[in-house]
């Protein structure tokens, strides 16, 4: 089929499968760097987690900085109010993170904790709604709540100790799998470039 008889997805599919095999070595340079970062952070999840705290401390504090400074010049537009609101509420979020990083980290573990729970229970009863339109697929959507309540429950189980390092220790393993994501997908664009 010549270019002038593909579809956009198609041509659009193409640009990017090209864009990967020219540039599979930074996938993979960033893969590594990733899963690297997280194995570290499963090794030290205390301090893995206190980053993240941090992390999200100073994202909270320069987005309600910008966003606050965004709204006084613009004192016209309407619904400043709401804007010049809502940039105050991140920067005392941010501030309350910064403020005791470690008595934050404790308060965002309860609410991953949370949201397990929530998310768990969502996608069991969603995967159960859905069984009879997703054949073959709605397993792996309540296998997906199960895993979120199991989650929950090993948290709450190991209660205090496991406060100050889950969210370190998740954050860890998500990197780990998305760096081997990326590992693989420069591989692959790898093997694809090589033929």
């Amino acid at each position: 089929m010549s270019q002038l008889q593909q579809s956009p997805d198609d041509m659009i599919g193409n640009l990017i499968a090209k864009s990967m095999h020219q540039h599979w070595k930074m996938f993979l340079a960033e893969g590594i760097v990733l899963t690297l970062l997280g194995f570290a952070a499963v090794a030290v999840p205390v301090i893995a987690g206190l980053t993240a705290t941090l992390f999200l401390g100073w994202l909270f504090m320069i987005a309600g900085i910008m966003g606050l400074v965004a709204t006084l010049g613009s004192r016209s537009a309407p619904g400043w109010k709401w804007a010049l609101l809502s940039a105050v509420a991140a920067i005392v979020a941010g501030s309350l993170l910064l403020w005791d990083p470690l008595r934050s980290l404790v308060t965002l573990t309860y609410v991953l904790i949370g949201f397990f729970i929530i998310d768990g229970i969502f996608m069991i009863f969603f995967a159960l709604d859905h069984r009879r339109q997703m054949t073959g697929k709605w397993e792996w959507m309540l296998i997906n709540g199960v895993i979120d309540l199991i989650l929950a429950a090993i948290i709450i189980s190991g209660f205090p100790g496991t406060l100050v390092w889950a969210l370190g220790l998740l954050v860890g393993i998500d990197m780990v799998f998305g760096g081997g994501t990326l590992i693989a997908i420069a591989m692959a664009a790898r093997k694809e470039a090589l033929r």
